[in-house]
Order: C-alpha cells, then structure tokens, then sequence
C-alpha cells in the first residue's frame, strides 16, 4: 500500500493491486475478518462500513503523488490537525520524515523523486507547500465517486480498449422516458388501407 489516511468516519487507502481482484478481496477480507473483531472487541453487533467501497483507476504519472497528498491532507481539510505531519494515522510521517511503516510498500513513482532516502523525504514535503489545486481536487472526488479512472482521455480510452466497455462519466437517476413521437399501429395503417379501397 503507497498511501493511506484512517479518519473517524472513513478511510483513503491507496493500493497497488498484484491482480484485477486484488483490492475487492482486500476488501472482503477487512469485512470477514475486522469487523468481527469489532464487534467482538467493542461488545456490538451489526455491520461497520456504509455500503461497499469506492474506487477508482489513477494515471500514475499523472496524478499518482497529487492522490497521496489528497489522502494525507484529508485531516487538514477536515480541520482535525493544521500540518498532516501531526496526524499520527497516516502514511505522512513515513514519505516526509522517513518513519519506519510496514503497512507502506513504496512505488516506483515516489522513488522517482530523488535517488536517496533524503533526498525523497526533501522532495516529497515540497508537494505540500501548496495546496492541491482545486480542480485537481475536484477531478479525484469526481473519479473516486462515479468509479471513472483518473487520468487524461488517452488513459480512459486505454482502459475502455483494454475492458470493452465504455468507463467515462454517467450521467445519475433513471434513464429519461423517450418523447412520444405520434405513430400509426398496424392496426390504423391497415384500416387506412380498407378506407383508401
């Protein structure tokens, strides 16, 4: 796992999959096996998670570390701590200050930053002397709730080739009722016909 926040009310992991149903059985495997201990631990009943989980496929070099700073600044947007460094259920302290985190495999991508351990540690709290652009923002709650990946046309239009099917934006709600457009039954063309005799 690259990235990842726990917040009170719901979590961001960002995972690297070894297969196609690599994170759906990650997930099933949470559900069997820590909720019951939850509930267990916590003397309650009942389901934990609202619903199934949200997705998405992201364009690594596109938007992969723009991903691991939405999932770490979430408890400073969420007005919990002012600096992400002060949240302790995060990934942060391990990209930006080199915290020993067994839960974090690191990708290709974040090595990329520097060639030493320093270096990267340098570069990656540089990420967040800004805030994530806003439509930058807007694109990962976007692709995170309607499933779409995240990434340029080229990467959707790879994804759809690969799949078969089409994977961009859908519009919500129920389908809109065709307009009614007037047409003659077989019965009314063929009284049309005996009349026209």
């Amino acid at each position: 796992m690259p990235a990842y926040v726990l917040m009170t009310n719901h979590v961001h992991l960002l995972l690297t999959p070894d297969d196609a149903d690599g994170v759906s059985r990650t997930m099933q495997y949470l559900g069997r096996r820590y909720v019951p201990y939850i509930n267990h631990t916590y003397r309650r009943s009942g389901t934990l998670w609202e619903g199934r989980f949200k997705s998405s496929l992201v364009q690594t070099e596109a938007y992969l570390l723009a991903c691991y700073a939405y999932i770490e600044l979430n408890p400073v947007r969420a007005g919990i701590v002012k600096h992400p460094g002060h949240y302790r259920w995060s990934s942060y302290a391990h990209h930006a200050n080199g915290e020993t985190n067994a839960l974090i495999t690191e990708h290709a991508e974040f090595l990329r930053l520097a060639s030493s351990d320093q270096g990267r540690r340098d570069a990656y709290r540089a990420l967040f002397s800004d805030e994530p652009h806003a439509q930058t923002l807007r694109n990962i709650r976007d692709c995170l709730q309607t499933g779409t990946p995240l990434g340029n046309d080229r990467f959707r239009e790879h994804i759809e080739a690969t799949l078969g099917t089409c994977v961009g934006r859908t519009q919500r709600g129920r389908p809109k009722k065709p307009v009614d457009t007037p047409h003659e039954t077989p019965d009314a063309n063929r009284q049309q016909q005996l009349e026209g005799l």
